[in-house]
């Protein structure tokens, strides 16, 4: 059996799932996937059985990598923003 990954391996995995989640420039998939990710961690976070975690551990690393060619993606071909999004003002012509 492999040993299991340490605290501060999944912190990691943790905050570049995070980064990864954000990336994503069409609103709704951003926010599913940040909400999605803290669910899946926060299911874990009192996890002892090593293999458990080891699965997990794997697990994410192998939706981590999909997560990040799907916001490469979405940032290719996304499209207007919406509403509730922040919205940069636009400049006048002229103005600097």
């Amino acid at each position: 059996m492999s040993t299991p990954p340490t605290r501060n391996a999944i912190l990691n995995l943790y905050a570049s799932t995070l980064r990864a989640s954000r990336a994503f420039s069409s609103y709704n998939f951003r926010q599913y996937f940040i909400r999605r990710t803290k669910s899946n961690f926060e299911q874990i976070r009192n996890e002892q059985d090593a293999a458990k975690l080891t699965a997990f551990y794997n697990e994410a690393r192998k939706e981590l990598a999909v997560l990040k060619r799907g916001a490469v993606v979405n940032q290719l071909y996304g499209g207007w923003k919406l509403v509730v999004e922040d919205q940069k003002p636009e400049r006048e012509r002229g103005v600097n």
